[in-house]
């Protein structure tokens, strides 16, 4: 669950509070959208170890996928389809504590127990979708979801 143990004494609340600021200080200076996605998914990657982390910009009727860590992805995504594409199409965060049990999930890899998805917003709209999958069942919760809607905001803020 978001408040257990990962590492003697840290939990993951506090994990995520000492990622905040690295990712402040990578975007920081850097214009390129692309690269500061990179940043951003390695660093959460890396910090917390989830299976996959990554990013699907809004290209048309579909979600495209961007700069990602963890095993290959589905590359395209229809509106509506799956837990990103439901996002999208909600504008809301989406946490998935059992992906078979997610009507319609998108099985992209069979490791994948538990998600969770983030709308970042440009102009009004949802223009990309922060997508996170867990190796273990329901390992999303409230202290995810406030720290990948702060990550959105520092998405939302760069440049590009």
């Amino acid at each position: 669950m978001s408040e257990s143990i990962l590492v003697e004494g840290t939990t993951r609340e506090e994990k995520y509070a000492s990622l905040l600021p690295q990712i402040r200080a990578l975007v920081e200076g850097e214009n390129d959208l692309i690269a500061n996605l990179a940043n951003i998914i390695g660093a959460i990657k890396e910090g917390m170890d989830f299976l996959w982390v990554g990013c699907y910009f809004v290209k048309g009727n579909e979600l495209v996928l961007g700069p990602f860590q963890g095993p290959v992805a589905c590359t395209r995504i229809g509106f509506g389809k799956g837990v990103c594409g439901a996002c999208w199409q909600r504008a809301e965060t989406i946490i998935v504590k059992n992906v078979d049990e997610f009507p319609g999930h998108i099985a992209c890899s069979t490791e994948s127990k538990s998600e969770i998805t983030i709308p970042v917003f440009k102009n009004g709209k949802v223009f990309m979708v922060l997508d996170t999958d867990s190796r273990s069942l329901a390992d999303f919760g409230e202290t995810d979801r406030n720290f990948f809607q702060e990550i959105a905001l520092i998405i939302e803020s760069l440049p590009g």
